[in-house]
């Protein structure tokens, strides 16, 4: 046999230089597998967060909702995204559907309480709207009803005698006057007014002055209906004292409101102190008007 050559490596190192190389060959293949796989998977992920909020933002859903009957299909169906945007275009559809039942209702209900029932009288045309303003007579004596009980008249003496005509300021617009009493001639809401003027008279024989004692000045507005007794509507009261150095003693009283009237109620006036009222047209006067 011959000698192995001086210096030369043996077989074992030869051996352990080869598996050495094998080792740190295969650590690199894993270390490079395992940083590819990491950067695949985390671009995987970017690209599934980005898709599944994809399919609820953006103009897509809002088209995909207004032709959500017309896009059904059997590939559609498979497609996990699709199947998120389809339930929940049903669900926002129903939503609508069900606010918007609810929104009809609800006018519906609205527009029944404003309409009049049909027993009424439809409402008249601006041409034919009621109206009426009255003011005192110039016959004093005759205006105002003798004290009396009846429970027809109310309380007060009932001012009887309006000045009706054309003359000065009063007029009578499709409304009846009838023995005092303004006769309503359909359903509606009216604005009702009335002004009392209460004048202290001296004597005309001239005598002394009589004794101004203290008087409860009350006007009264009543209407008449199929109900046995009228109804008060509007009561003004003031207690005056005059002061007995004064020459004269003058006083009015003025009120007004809204009443609903029917078709055929009367309304008329009342007032306390008969004696002391003094008709004067300017300043005595009753009156209504349609307002709807």
């Amino acid at each position: 046999m011959l000698p192995a050559a001086a210096g030369g490596p043996s077989a074992a190192q030869t051996c352990g230089l080869v598996l050495g190389a094998a080792v740190l060959l295969q650590s690199l293949c894993v270390a490079v597998t395992f940083f590819y796989f990491t950067s695949e998977l985390s671009q995987l992920q970017d690209t599934y967060s980005k898709s599944g909020i994809a399919c609820l933002t953006g103009e897509e859903l809002g088209n995909f909702i207004q032709n959500l009957d017309v896009i059904e299909n059997e590939e559609r169906e498979a497609d996990p995204c699709w199947q998120v945007k389809w339930q929940l275009g049903k669900l926002i559809k129903k939503m609508m559907s069900r606010s918007y039942e609810e929104n009809i209702s609800a006018v519906n209900a609205g527009r029944a309480l404003t309409l009049p029932s049909a027993a009424e009288q439809p409402p008249l045309s601006p041409g034919h709207r009621a109206a009426a303003h009255l003011t005192g007579s110039s016959n004093r004596r005759s205006s105002l009803s003798p004290h009396s009980s009846s429970p027809r008249r109310g309380r007060g003496q009932k001012i009887n005698s309006w000045e009706s005509s054309r003359k000065g300021h009063s007029f009578l617009h499709n409304v009846e006057l009838r023995n005092g009493e303004l006769v309503m001639p359909s359903t509606g809401f009216y604005y009702i007014y009335s002004q009392t003027y209460f004048r202290f008279r001296e004597s005309e024989d001239g005598g002394p002055a009589p004794t101004r004692n203290p008087k409860q000045l009350v006007q009264y507005v009543y209407k008449l209906t199929n109900y046995p007794e009228p109804i008060l509507l509007m009561k003004s009261a003031r207690t005056s004292c005059w002061s007995k150095a004064a020459e004269y003693g003058l006083y009015s009283i003025y009120q007004g409101g809204v009443f609903q009237l029917k078709r055929d109620d009367r309304i008329f006036v009342s007032v306390s102190n008969g004696d002391i009222v003094d008709m004067d047209k300017e300043a005595s006067f009753f009156g209504a008007f349609l307002i709807s």
